[in-house]
């Protein structure tokens, strides 16, 4: 059996998994696409060699990534989600009956291709009637965006071609796009291996939005395992549920959702750099 090294792109640190086969394996105009079978974890995404779900824990992701801001924001319409090319963001934000329209914005339309393929529970929703793909650059889209309720970034790492997503041009566009109650939510890395990048998404956050935060989960097959979801919102607290819990989820629940943003007193220590590991 062979084995497939995963290399951090921030820190010394690989990640071995065992390949039982190869599923897929080209390349597209922006990066390497792998699919792969592990033993544990079942089929594997890999873009450019980085792990970017797997069939075993992909739910605690895609969950907490769309659920937590669905829930905060009182009736949401009108939802962008940028990148996920797997789809597995649009198949939860559909569960909420309040949607009527979903931009599905993904670069890299060989991601969907292959994900329709190799990963039919995940992709399962994006050829849904409310769903509108938009295969180009999601920074260029929000310039031109309206009336949208909640932006849901689902990028890859914090590098290449998707650092437009993460500057402060971008979250002033997306702060335009957005209505009265607008919200924003992206992955921000492992607050283990890479807190600075978490603390400097917090600062560039408040430069922007009026109300930011910060919430949690642990996911195996991501670096540092602690990872952390950056919030933007144009008044709502992310911190409350604002309509009742009935949707069909594996992790997520209202619980979950109180639980998840980190404490008010390590939140002050961290973006004022009070904490050393």
């Amino acid at each position: 059996m062979i084995r497939f090294i995963e290399k951090e792109p921030y820190s010394p640190i690989e990640h071995s998994y065992e390949v039982e086969d190869i599923l897929y394996k080209g390349k597209s105009k922006y990066q390497e696409i792998s699919v792969i079978k592990n033993p544990f974890f079942g089929k594997m995404l890999l873009l450019d060699n980085i792990v970017q779900i797997t069939e075993r824990d992909e739910l605690f992701y895609h969950e907490m990534l769309t659920h937590v801001l669905m829930y905060a924001h009182p009736n949401p319409k009108r939802v962008v989600v940028i990148g996920g090319g797997d789809g597995g963001i649009v198949r939860e934000v559909l569960k909420h009956k309040t949607v009527e329209k979903v931009y599905f914005v993904e670069i890299d339309d060989l991601v969907i291709k292959v994900s329709r393929e190799f990963f039919p529970t995940v992709s399962c929703a994006v050829d849904d009637p409310r769903v509108d793909i938009k295969i180009m650059d999601g920074a260029e889209f929000v310039k031109s965006a309206k009336d949208i309720d909640v932006v849901i970034v689902d990028s890859t790492d914090v590098i290449g071609f998707a650092r437009t997503l993460f500057t402060k041009e971008f979250f002033n566009n997306v702060k335009s796009a957005m209505t009265e109650n607008g919200m924003f939510v992206t992955h921000t890395e492992s607050l283990h291996h890479h807190k600075e990048v978490v603390v400097e998404m917090q600062e560039s956050l408040h430069r922007v939005f009026p109300v930011v935060d910060l919430y949690t989960v642990c996911i195996a097959t991501y670096p540092g395992n602690w990872w952390a979801f950056a919030v933007g919102s144009l008044k709502l607290n992310p911190r409350e549920c604002r309509h009742p819990f009935e949707i069909d989820t594996k992790f997520y629940d209202d619980e979950i959702h109180a639980q998840s943003f980190v404490t008010p007193k390590f939140y002050k220590k961290l973006i004022n750099r009070q904490l050393q590991w």
